[in-house]
Parts: structure tokens; C-alpha cells; sequence
């Protein structure tokens, strides 16, 4: 079957609902460290809240692509799952931002956000998967980029919006501040509306994305359906084993990449208080100003990168796209340790934002073009592990790395930054095959 191209608007719908959810991401990686610090938790301990979210997607994501890859309904192949994700994000999504406010202690006020926390990951794991797999089932090799770029570029879109909500609601006159141990209307709110963005963005993209049939999807991939009845279902083991070069080295590059942006999650609230507001109590009308603005921040991290998904396809040559965008971040990322002015650091941000751009867009470009299409999802759900392992390595060590700095939380930027130059020449042991 010849695999034509899509339309604008055909690749735009097979992407959009990933703006709810990234919208519902952004603000679990903005408030998780801002939540916990307020409920009580100490600085060195932060990271440690940051290994349940990727541990949950090694779990779901691979689960998700192994048997979204073998369902076929009235609602298609990888839409149900990413409608029940959406709606158990929507229900923990207005459960969490309370978790000071049911009259529990400390401890089980910590205990019930842990609980909420690995149901809002799992689920947004569930809703978002799907989003990759469809451009992977639906989209010929000569328009991945393109269209991995207009996910990227939606994703951004996404965090923009979910990022500016808490400052936005602190604007417009709600509470920043609450009683000890309780988070404020602002982080609330912006849960809530965020819920509601999400559901209506899937709903879009259920409602004007039709999967392909069996027939036609094996048509489409070049599979031969009768021999693949015939074939034993390959588990994880086997479809590691038989996983193309590319699986791996675009993984090492992932690796780096993400153990940095997890210590940018982690840290920027801790370092812009103690930078910029001169304050690390977590209790003051300063910290909490800090974590609006490192909304902010992310938000222009998102302008950033929206800014540079649409340059990236310009690059004649992906593995040179790569490299130049990690090391742009790179510079981005050390240069935080240097800047006093909280305006000063869109320019960190914005430099930042080029590294995360390639990172939405280039690694499932170059993987899924090296795939054959009857394994797809369930290698896209593995390629998660490289997303979701070096977070939770970056997490386990993050306490112990913060103490070798000296314990001033923007010092993690400069370990960001060395992180994200390692990935950069990573790219270079990338061979693409199809």
C-alpha cells in the first residue's frame, strides 16, 4: 500500500489532545517539589518524591504499548487507553492539590500526595503513550519529523499554559499563601482548570481521529497478517533482543538528557527563592512568589522550545539538529547559576527550551523510522524506559549530589548542564537504520 502523506490539519488532530495532557504534566512537574516542600518536606529529600512519576511509566507505558498493540475496538487501537488515562488524570488531578487540606498529619498528608501522585503519573503515562503510537501507526517516514515537530510544538504549547496558570491565578487575586502544611488556591485552581482543558482536548482528538482498521494498518506497515497469526506473541526479552542499534544509543542520549531536566524539576524552585528572593523557608510569602515565577520560567522554557521545533525540521541533518540544540540547553542550564535577576533568566530558560524541543521531537523520529509496524507501540512503551530510568536514577542520587555541591540547590543547574554536553556527544554513536 503506497504511504501517503497526510494533511496539516491530519497530523494537527493526530497530536492535539496531547495539549491537555501536557498541560496536566507541566503542572505535576512544576508543583511536585513546591506541594511537598509545603507539606513539610525537607530540601534534601525532594528528589526522592521524583522517582515514583518514572518508576510508574516504566511500568504503564511498555504495558500500554504491548496491548494497545494487539486491541482493536469501535473506539480503534490506542484511543482507549488514552481515554481511560484521561479521565482517572481528571478525577487524582482534583484530589492531589488537597492533600494538606483533609485533616491529616504531616505524615499522612505526605503519605496520601505520594498515593495521588503515582495515580496522577500512571494515568497521565496512559493518556500520553498513545499520542506517540498513533504518529508512529499513522504517519509515512518522510513526515515523522514533521509531525513528532507538531507534537512537540502542542506539547509546548500545553506547558505554556499549564505552567503561567498559578501566576496568572495569583494575579487575578487568589490566595498565594495558606495555613502551614496547606497549598494554596492558586496550585489549586490551576489543577482544576487544567482537568477541564484535558478532557476536552482528548475528546478533540477522539472525535476527529479514525485508526486504522487491521487490514488496512497491516497494509499500511507491510505486514503479512496470515504469517503473524501463525507467530508467537514476542515478550519484553525477545523484543529487546531483537531491538534495532538505534533502540540503544538513541537511549544512551536520553539518559543524560532526562536525569538533567529531572534535576531542572527538582531544583528551581529551592534555587530561584534562595537566588533571586534570598530565602530558603519554605513557609515565606518569597518562596512561594519563586514558585509562581519558576512557572513562569518553565513557561518561557516552553516559548523556547516552540520557537525551536519549528527551526529543527529545517536541519538538513537530524544527528547535527541534535547535538546543537543539547548544547544550546547546556549553556542554557549553567548559565542559571550566574543570574541574580529573576528577569535575566529568560534568556536561561529560553536556551533551555532549544534542548527540550529536540528532545519531544528527534528521538521518536529517528526510533520509529528503524521499526517494523507490527511491534510498534510495544517498542515505543520500551523506549519509555530510557525517559524513565535516568530520572529515577537522577532521583535516587539527586540528595547525595546536592550535598557534594555544598547543598545550594542551583548548583544542580551546572550538573544539569554537564549532563545535557555528555548527551550531546552521545548523538554521535547513533546509526540510523530502517
Amino acid at each position: 500500500m503506497q504511504k501517503k502523506d497526510l494533511g496539516f490539519w491530519q497530523l494537527w488532530n493526530l497530536s492535539f489532545g496531547f495539549f491537555g495532557v501536557q498541560i496536566a504534566y507541566s503542572l505535576q512537574s512544576a508543583n511536585i517539589s513546591r506541594i511537598f516542600a509545603t507539606l513539610g518536606a525537607d530540601p534534601h529529600s525532594l528528589s526522592f518524591f521524583w522517582i515514583l512519576p518514572p518508576l510508574m511509566g516504566m511500568i504503564v507505558q511498555p504495558l500500554v504499548g504491548k496491548y494497545s498493540d494487539r486491541t482493536w475496538c469501535k473506539l480503534g487501537r490506542r484511543i482507549p487507553y488514552l481515554l481511560l488515562g484521561s479521565l482517572v488524570a481528571i478525577l487524582v488531578m482534583c484530589l492531589l492539590p488537597n492533600a494538606g487540606s483533609f485533616g491529616l498529619t504531616i505524615g499522612g498528608a505526605m503519605v496520601f500526595g505520594l498515593v495521588a501522585l503515582m495515580l496522577l503519573d500512571t494515568s497521565i503515562n496512559m493518556a500520553m503513550q498513545p499520542f506517540k503510537m498513533l504518529v508512529g501507526d499513522m504517519v509515512n517516514e518522510k513526515q515523522k519529523t514533521k509531525a513528532y515537530s507538531i507534537q512537540s510544538f502542542l506539547c509546548n504549547a500545553g506547558s505554556l499554559v499549564g505552567y503561567v496558570f498559578p501566576f496568572v491565578f495569583a494575579w487575578i487575586g487568589l490566595a498565594n499563601t495558606a495555613p502551614e502544611g496547606q497549598i494554596p488556591d492558586t496550585v489549586k485552581y490551576a489543577f482544576y482548570v487544567g482537568a477541564a482543558i484535558l478532557i476536552l482536548c482528548v475528546l478533540y482528538t477522539i472525535f476527529t481521529v479514525k485508526e486504522m482498521p487491521p487490514k488496512e494498518y497491516a497494509e499500511f506497515h507491510g505486514i503479512d497478517l496470515e504469517a503473524e497469526k501463525s507467530k508467537k506473541n514476542p515478550n519484553f526479552i525477545q523484543l529487546l533482543r531483537n531491538a534495532p542499534s538505534t533502540f540503544w544509543t538513541v537511549g544512551l542520549v536520553q539518559f543524560f538528557c532526562w536525569a538533567a531536566f529531572l534535576y531542572m524539576w527538582t531544583y528551581t524552585n529551592g534555587a530561584i527563592a534562595d537566588t533571586v528572593w534570598g530565602t530558603t523557608d519554605v513557609k515565606s510569602a518569597g518562596y512561594q512568589e519563586a514558585g509562581n515565577w519558576g512557572g513562569i520560567l518553565f513557561a518561557v522554557q516552553a516559548v523556547g522550545s516552540l520557537i525551536w521545533a519549528v527551526v529543527i525540521p529545517k536541519f538538513k541533518n537530524e544527528k547535527v539538529a541534535y547535538i546543537s540544540s543539547l548544547l544550546i540547553g547546556a549553556a542554557g542550564f549553567a548559565s542559571v547559576f550566574f543570574i541574580h535577576d529573576k528577569y535575566l533568566l529568560f534568556i536561561s530558560f529560553l536556551l533551555i527550551g532549544a534542548a527540550w524541543a529536540a528532545m519531544l521531537a528527534l528521538p521518536f523520529s529517528i526510533l520509529t523510522n528503524s521499526l517494523k509496524g507490527e511491534h510498534i507501540g510495544s517498542y515505543l512503551g520500551l523506549f519509555n524506559c530510557t525517559i524513565c530510568l535516568p530520572q529515577i536514577v537522577a532521583a535516587a542520587i539527586g540528595g547525595l549530589l546536592l550535598k557534594l555541591v555544598g547543598g545550594a540547590q542551583v548548583s544542580m543547574f551546572l550538573i544539569a548542564g554537564l549532563l545535557l554536553i555528555f548527551g550531546a556527544l552521545s548523538v554521535n554513536f547513533i546509526k540510523k537504520s530502517k
